[in-house]
């Protein structure tokens, strides 16, 4: 019989529980085709004209707890928001650290995204520079990083993997598109640039491409259909928007690939839940904090 930290190890190894973690940021970078407003940054809720994009957010940080099963707290996540070593640029990032047992058996696994961006058009917008994505293991990690050079419309991937062996792919940016990492784009959602959250509408979100994945179907329930959510079932504190991002159930491991989520007013996400996760059941990831620094 499999001693019971080598199957759990496997299991978190295979990144189950991680899918919820790039999960929460997605469910922020909803409606990418929705018409631009002029944009205006938003204090809980509370609109301040003229504020740059950088300054609306610099300083703040979200943390959150993930659990499954009955365990309370298998991981917890980070995600902040800060200024670049140059004007005009900032750097956001998220974080995932496997804690407690679970933490043990997986030796600590560490799942971080890094984002550099610049911002543009007056500081009304931001746009992707370099996107890092790092999983560290005990004394082993491994790291993809994605260069976008917006002047010669190239998108320049490295790969650096657990043995040290190195490769580099080089891609057309297309002339119609500008690419930007998730991170990147949930904040100029948050922002405003994209325009405004309508319940009961479907958006067709695009990403850079991955894995042959280029849009993400994004629905934000009806109001109907939100207050019969808040009738039969707990809403976290400050939830505002009933979210679902519909993703491939071989990506997620979920039987219906479906991340349902909360947002608050701010629209940064209060709750995420991946339901049926292949070996995990549920798979829940909560806010316990927003702060600014």
């Amino acid at each position: 019989m499999e001693p019971e930290h080598a199957f759990m190890d496997r299991m978190i190894t295979r990144r189950y529980f991680l899918r919820l973690l790039a999960g929460l940021p997605l469910l922020t970078g909803l409606p990418f085709c929705l018409p631009a407003v002029p944009a205006q940054a938003q204090d809980n809720g509370r609109i301040i004209p003229g504020m740059p994009i950088g300054r609306t957010f610099a300083g703040e940080e979200l943390h959150y707890d993930i659990t499954f099963w009955f365990l309370r707290k298998v991981a917890v996540v980070r995600m902040t928001f800060a200024p670049g070593a140059e004007d005009g640029r900032y750097v956001a990032t998220l974080q995932g650290e496997t804690v407690g047992l679970t933490g043990f058996f997986t030796r600590y696994r560490t799942d971080t995204y890094r984002a550099v961006m610049e911002e543009l058009d007056g500081g009304r917008r931001l746009r992707s520079l370099t996107f890092e994505e790092e999983v560290r293991i005990g004394d082993k990690s491994r790291k993809h990083t994605h260069t976008f050079d917006h002047k010669n419309r190239k998108w320049i991937e490295q790969n650096i993997r657990m043995s040290g062996a190195t490769s580099v792919e080089e891609h057309d940016i297309p002339e119609s598109k500008d690419y930007n990492d998730f991170l990147t784009a949930s904040y100029n959602f948050r922002y405003g640039v994209y325009g405004t959250v309508e319940r009961g509408k479907t958006y067709h979100v695009p990403v850079f491409p991955k894995k042959d994945v280029t849009t993400y179907d994004v629905k934000v329930v009806s109001k109907a259909e939100e207050d019969r959510l808040r009738g039969r079932t707990s809403v976290p504190e400050g939830g505002e928007y009933r979210i679902e991002l519909a993703m491939d159930p071989e990506v997620v491991h979920s039987e219906r690939g479906l991340i349902k989520g909360w947002l608050a007013k701010e629209l940064y996400p209060v709750e995420g839940l991946m339901e049926d996760v292949f070996l995990f059941g549920d798979v829940r990831g909560i806010l316990v904090k927003r702060v600014r620094t």
